[in-house]
């Protein structure tokens, strides 16, 4: 496919700046996969759609302060400093914005005390990624010296911080927040527990591929880039137990969703000398679509490249629970995936003509 085919206008006042209060106040657009009929509801009519032992997996990502504010030694030039993920205690894939950083050139953030920290460019990686490695370990001062990096199509501060941090975010590592998580209220979250409703938790640290924009217009040409997926023994234990009770699987968010299908692909491939440890996709390739292990997904605990596009067999998920996505992205191929290009692209149009709020702090959409 192309990638004109997931192009859509959308309107610039249709892009949300800031989070509706409280959290559970967003809409809802509801998509029937089979056919094809919308509903449009609030996101506190999410309990209608869900069984009692239906699982709700939620990832506990928590986005750092990873934009920091630098310049260069000894010019003084300006640069930035954006921290994709955490190599060893002082070792960072980063991207940069500024000119000329190259190995070996040294950046300093101010602390509060007057003091530097140092970067130091190491490796050059693509495009504006870079290796840095700090002079000592910075995550002590990352809350004096980092701000929240929200997306560039958000032009306005956000009054609170946390408001981009999910209630159930535990694990710090993310760039980006998994917005789908954004709903939820605890009250609300504890609500569904009462009405029967299961979680289980995994972890997707999000880096730079929430902001890089696809430009191959052959979209399997497009490389996607690398995050951690983390999905521990006892929650897929809960997962493959809904299964076999004949429960669904609601993936909150598209990170949730490549974590699942990550897991699945290995479960498809466990034991096998195609289990090719470096590439979730490359495994994928040794296996026919139509082939189903015992147990849809074993725990996991390593970098995934898998890119879903229209065409990719779902083994894990069977709800998907998701905002808006940007058009041309590899977040709205996945969607299309899930539930039709066309589909997808219908609901969107319905969603604009009735003043849905897009992308992280608009509203949701429930794939059925």
């Amino acid at each position: 496919m192309h990638l004109s085919d997931f192009d859509y206008d959308l309107p610039p006042e249709r892009i949300a700046q800031h989070p509706v209060e409280p959290r559970d106040a967003s809409r809802l657009l509801v998509l029937h996969r089979d056919t094809g009929e919308i509903e449009h509801r609030q996101f506190r009519d999410l309990r209608e759609y869900l069984t009692p032992g239906d699982v709700l997996v939620l990832n506990q990502t928590r986005v750092i302060p990873a934009r920091l504010h630098a310049r260069k030694t000894p010019s003084g030039g300006a640069a930035e400093i954006l921290l994709l993920r955490q190599m060893d205690e002082r070792r960072w894939l980063v991207a940069v914005g500024g000119k000329r950083i190259r190995p070996g050139t040294q950046l300093a953030i101010d602390r509060a005390d007057g003091a530097n920290l140092i970067a130091t460019v190491i490796e050059e990686r693509d495009e504006n990624q870079r290796v840095v490695e700090f002079d000592q370990p910075i995550n002590p001062y990352l809350r004096e010296i980092g701000e929240t990096p929200l997306p560039p199509y958000i032009t306005e501060p956000l009054d609170d911080p946390e408001r981009y941090q999910t209630v159930f975010a535990r694990y710090e590592g993310s760039a980006a927040a998994p917005t789908a998580g954004l709903h939820f209220t605890g009250e609300y979250l504890i609500e569904l527990q009462r009405a029967g409703i299961q979680f289980a938790y995994c972890t997707l640290h999000i880096g730079l591929d929430t902001f890089a924009p696809v430009r191959e217009e052959n979209i399997t040409e497009h490389r996607i880039h690398t995050e951690r997926a983390i999905l521990p023994p006892e929650d897929a234990e809960i997962i493959n137990q809904a299964r076999l009770r004949g429960n669904r699987i609601v993936a909150v968010g598209t990170t949730a969703v490549r974590t699942l299908e990550t897991a699945a692909i290995r479960s498809l491939a466990y034991g096998s000398p195609a289990n090719d440890p470096t590439s979730v996709t490359r495994t994928l390739q040794h296996f026919p679509a139509d082939a189903c292990p015992w147990r849809p997904v074993i725990a996991i605990d390593e970098d995934t490249d898998l890119f879903i596009t229209p065409g990719f067999t779902f083994r894990a998920v069977d709800v998907m629970l998701t905002n808006f996505h940007l058009p041309r992205s590899t977040l709205l191929m996945l969607v299309s995936a899930f539930a039709g290009r066309e589909r997808i692209l219908a609901a969107y149009r319905e969603a604009i003509e009735r003043g849905y709020r897009f992308y992280s702090l608009g509203d949701a959409c429930l794939l059925l």
